[in-house]
């Protein structure tokens, strides 16, 4: 187990730091292939490219919570939300 113990919440704050970093970066998530063209293009200094280093890092820990979740017989939730809905980390604000 990670310590993740409460995974709902922490996947929906890892999804509102996904969404973050992707606006940063100025991707959509739902373009696949923006996403990873981002994922690619490095930038010639840190600072430049910490959002995108940042956003990947994010990426990959939420494929990991994910497959624990789904190990532990949990559904995680979508990234992104089918049309219409509200992210549920965004509803509340």
């Amino acid at each position: 187990m990670s310590g993740f113990e409460h995974y709902h919440k922490e996947i929906a704050d890892l999804d509102h730091e996904i969404r973050h970093y992707a606006a940063v970066c100025g991707v959509d998530l739902a373009d696949r292939g923006a996403v990873e063209a981002c994922l690619r293009v490095h930038h010639d200094t840190w600072a430049a490219d910490k959002a995108r280093e940042t956003l990947h890092g994010l990426l990959i820990l939420r494929i990991k919570l994910e497959a624990e979740m789904i190990e532990l017989g949990f559904a995680p939730p979508p990234l992104l939300p089918h049309a219409g809905e509200v992210p549920a980390d965004e509803s509340a604000t």
